[in-house]
């Protein structure tokens, strides 16, 4: 019985594929787009492309948690800062005195055109 194999590197070359990228040598191997690996996974069987499915699925929902961890994280920090910052402008920055009955540090802050108007 005479069989044909082709290897992954030869069938690139040959065909010009593009999705697919195959590295020998030591932590060598084959990769493929996503929807090329999942229609592989369909002709090896369908018991593999169902499980291949959910890992999938389960790697991306893993991501998605770290990610809107650390977004988190970033949002709680800056939410922290922008106090910070308004708290020492308030306190430090401003002068210390009733703004709406004296409004003369108002006056010299403004431009010129809207100074007349203040």
């Amino acid at each position: 019985m005479i069989t044909f194999v082709l290897s992954a590197a030869e069938w690139i070359n040959k065909t010009n594929a593009i999705g697919l990228y195959v590295k020998r040598g030591k932590y060598g191997g084959t990769y493929a787009h996503k929807d090329i690996a999942f229609e592989f996974a369909s002709a090896i069987s369908p018991v593999f492309k169902l499980y291949l499915i959910k890992e999938f699925q389960r790697l991306k929902e893993e991501e998605n948690n770290s990610e809107q961890k650390e977004w988190d994280a970033k949002r709680f920090l800056s939410k922290n800062n922008y106090l910070i910052q308004t708290d020492a402008v308030k306190k430090y920055l401003l002068p210390q005195m009733n703004y709406r009955e004296n409004l003369q540090w108002l006056r010299s802050c403004c431009p010129t055109e809207v100074r007349d108007s203040c």
